[in-house]
């Protein structure tokens, strides 16, 4: 089966196409600068990208874009849409509506977007994604697979905010999480590397990039995570200020004369390692100014790594142990440094990483030692294959 996997920012979209039998990637690629002027950035398996400036008003015109390049006569993956069997799209936000991936229906668009007040930045582009691939290719089944959806099984005292109970009533003010499908894929993968039974296991996932979370991953089911009702909470990120007092929060707005949405902007936009660093959000510069002797990106690195290794021991009292720790994503997966400071702080629980093993970027591999009483794996994140597997599971009705 070949599924056409979307993923729509306000100005963005990523495809792939994947042959869900084989899991193999087809073609992979982006559309950029929608509404402003449009480019289409395309790469089939084995052959080197190609970049297209085309006119995208909307993201109607993105998909046309995709349409067009995946069908290509020279360098398209597929000879015509036929072959394409299904579309999943990456939604952020389902609430507490979905906990599972969903066949989507007009009934529920409506549903999603009655979540939108919880994502106001991602689910209505995720939708006009949904609506503009509704229109090109009618009666493609389309399926919906939720970033919250693997965390709807947290117990209530790990989901649940200590405010007056009718916010959660009336409003849904509790704790969601996001990064579920990665964390997903990742606590199901490492299993599988390490042969250990995922219905009996204890794992903490850490997807460390300009987004980051921890999930404590108990026997296959996510039992806590570390962002809240939004991506803001938890841990240090690229822009994001992660856990902070929301007294300091009243402070910084007095101070500076910020009404809410401004303080709001900063903390989204202008915290976190740019923040603290005052440099850049990109965590290659940031190492690059600190292996220079540059002190505050220095400083947000370990800040980053501090922040880590506090909730994986956090995690690891929640579930009564761990069995094995996973680094995930950009900077998880490619800073053998960052991992290294993380383990450190570890070591009371007898985590002991092997500096030869750990020599590595973007690759599966256990980094721990043979010794080590925990064991650390790197394993890159795959939430395109997730999205392909959920929506060959609901199409064929498996």
């Amino acid at each position: 089966m070949k599924i056409l996997v979307i993923n729509c920012g306000s100005s963005s979209l990523k495809y792939q196409v994947i042959d869900s039998d084989t899991e193999e990637v087809l073609c992979k690629g982006l559309c950029e600068r929608i509404g402003i002027d449009g480019r289409i950035v395309y790469a089939k398996a084995g052959l080197d990208k190609e970049i297209t400036e085309i006119p995208m008003p909307t993201h109607k015109e993105a998909v046309a874009a995709v349409i067009s390049a995946i069908t290509n006569d020279k360098t398209g993956a597929i000879a015509s849409l036929d072959e394409i069997d299904a579309v999943g799209h990456r939604i952020v936000h389902g609430g507490e509506k979905f906990a599972a991936s969903a066949l989507i229906t007009d009934e529920m668009i409506k549903t999603v977007e009655e979540c939108n007040d919880l994502a106001p930045l991602h689910n209505p582009a995720n939708i006009i994604g949904i609506n503009a691939c509704r229109e090109l290719m009618p009666g493609k089944p389309q399926v919906g697979v939720f970033d919250t959806a693997f965390h709807q099984t947290m117990p209530e005292e790990a989901y649940m905010y200590a405010v007056p109970y009718k916010y959660y009533e009336n409003y849904g003010v509790r704790r969601y999480g996001f990064h579920g499908t990665s964390h997903s894929y990742v606590s199901k993968r490492v299993c599988q590397i390490d042969g250990t039974d995922l219905n009996n296991s204890k794992i903490i996932v850490c997807h460390i990039g300009n987004g980051a979370s921890c999930c404590a991953v108990l026997n296959g089911k996510s039992v806590d995570t570390s962002m809240g009702l939004s991506p803001l909470e938890g841990l240090v990120m690229g822009t994001r200020s992660g856990d902070i007092d929301p007294s300091a929060v009243e402070y910084m707005a007095k101070k500076e004369g910020l009404d809410f949405a401004g303080v709001m902007n900063v903390l989204n936009k202008e915290s976190g390692a740019l923040g603290v660093s005052g440099i850049s959000s990109d965590f290659r510069d940031l190492i690059a100014a600190s292996k220079e002797g540059n002190k505050r990106a220095q400083l947000a690195m370990d800040m980053i790594a501090y922040r880590v290794a506090k909730y994986v021991g956090a995690y690891a009292a929640a579930m009564n142990g761990v069995d094995i720790i996973c680094f995930t994503a950009g900077l998880g997966e490619n800073n053998a440094g960052l991992r290294e400071e993380v383990c450190k702080r570890l070591q009371f629980m007898g985590v002991e990483i092997d500096t030869k093993r750990n020599d590595v970027a973007g690759e599966e591999r256990l980094v721990s030692t043979d010794s080590s009483k925990v064991k650390v794996y790197v394993v890159p994140t795959n939430e395109e294959v997730m999205i392909a597997r959920d929506t060959a599971a609901i199409v064929s009705g498996k």
